[in-house]
């Protein structure tokens, strides 16, 4: 169900990509993207070939472990910094957020070569890159609405939505052979000067957009985190039609996150290597795409039809799908029905959230919308690559214990979705 008002016709893509300063947000956008997609690869690349020390030194045969480790370590500080980064994003520069945000990834990930090779170091560095990540994300939300009016936020977020998956289907595609270019043809340290290199670039394209900003009474100077945080707590608190918006998103991002560490695993039974797992989730982008086009066409005209709980549906059966499909071909056809389904959830709740939520209160919500995504991110995170390992082994296989992960994935995915729904349902009706 898409509870947004339905946009009028100058809210289609066609007008957005006529918008210049939408189109240098999202193009600048578009390439961060592609180089977190990019630096995820690198992280499973630096692990698989062993090229980082494993620690604790019982994890040398665990690499799902160590995988699910550095996951953590990636979303570890969106529990910790962002309800924070939030508050922060309200009282300064959209603009200047992003663009700093950007310099100093590009600064922690090109300063890799010089540091330790242990995984640690690797750790370390991981968290400090998401944690500046942290003040990216709700600056570039709350940036949206100021580049678009309210009846463009529909289109908008689909766009954004596609380009998110656009930068999984780029990065995860280039990611592992122009790294391997880069190796062989300059040496290590070039993969990571290449992947700093695309986040200065984005900076630059975004310092080239003019958006108006009110930024009024906002000062260093009068900041209190604390009563900010709980402003944002009461505004979701009353308004349940929003929260409920942000609990399909969490789940949404979760199920994603589970298929990221499950890829890896499930690449390797259909036929891919496993350090090609980004095609099959690149598969995903796809379908996510198609989804956005889909939404940014025809959602006006189906806006009374329950489309999150059909995409709940849909990653539902592809992921009990993906426990018994061995082919390549079935397996992409599968990933980017995943992918579109996502989208029926991403773009309606998203939208929701930015056009019933003020200006003044944007930057809070999309914080704890990002600090809520990320707390229930670390679940599956931790958990999926440590059960799935421990479910091969009780069952004495490793075919085996996919599958009945995938399996009991495939089961609770619409029934969370079908009870997330009901709730959206009753506060619509409220």
């Amino acid at each position: 169900m898409h509870p947004a008002s339905p946009p009028p016709d100058r809210s289609g893509l066609d007008a957005l990509l006529r918008n210049r300063p939408f189109l240098t947000l999202w193009t600048g956008q578009l390439l961060a993207q592609v180089a977190d997609k990019i630096f995820y690869v690198l992280l499973i690349i630096l692990l698989k070939t062993g090229d980082y020390r494993p620690w604790p030194v019982s994890w040398q045969h665990s690499e799902n472990s160590m995988l699910s480790a550095v996951m953590i370590a990636y979303t570890l500080p969106a529990i910790v910094f962002g309800s924070a980064a939030g508050i922060v994003v309200d009282r300064f520069s959209k603009k200047q957020m992003l663009i700093g945000c950007n310099a100093i990834r590009a600064v922690l990930i090109g300063s890799l070569p010089f540091l330790p090779k242990t995984f640690v170091v690797l750790l370390v560095l991981t968290f400090l890159v998401s944690t500046v990540t942290q003040f990216f994300a709700p600056a570039e939300a709350a940036a949206i609405p100021l580049a678009v009016g309210r009846e463009g936020l529909m289109s908008a977020n689909a766009l954004f939505a596609s380009s998110t998956m656009g930068g999984i289907i780029v990065g995860m595609t280039i990611g592992e052979p122009i790294f391997t270019w880069l190796k062989h043809s300059y040496g290590p340290a070039s993969q990571e000067f290449f992947l700093g290199g695309l986040y200065l670039i984005s900076a630059g394209l975004l310092y080239l957009m003019h958006i108006k900003e009110n930024r009024g009474g906002s000062s260093g100077k009068n900041v209190h985190p604390w009563q900010d945080f709980k402003e944002g707590l009461r505004y979701l608190k009353h308004n349940r039609l929003i929260s409920n918006a942000m609990v399909q998103l969490t789940i949404l991002y979760s199920v994603f996150a589970a298929l990221q560490v499950l890829a890896i695993a499930l690449s390797g039974k259909i036929g891919l290597k496993e350090t090609q797992f980004g095609f099959l989730l690149a598969a995903a982008g796809i379908g996510m795409v198609f989804g956005a086009a889909f939404l940014g066409h025809w959602g006006d005209r189906m806006h009374n039809k329950p489309l999150p709980l059909i995409g709940f549906v849909m990653m539902g059966f592809v992921l009990g799908m993906f426990a018994f499909v061995r082919q390549l071909w079935l397996g992409f056809g599968l990933s980017a029905l995943f992918g579109f389904g996502a989208s029926l959830i991403n773009g309606p709740m998203q939208a929701l959230i930015q056009e019933k939520t003020p200006e003044s209160m944007r930057g809070k919500v999309f914080g704890l919308e990002n600090n809520a995504i990320n707390i229930a991110l670390s679940l599956p995170l931790a958990l999926t690559g440590p059960l799935t390992d421990a479910v091969s082994k009780a069952v004495g296989s490793d075919d085996l214990g996919l599958r009945i992960v995938l399996l009991s994935l495939g089961f609770l995915v619409p029934v969370m979705g079908l009870a997330a729904w009901y709730h959206t349902r009753k506060a619509l009706k409220a």
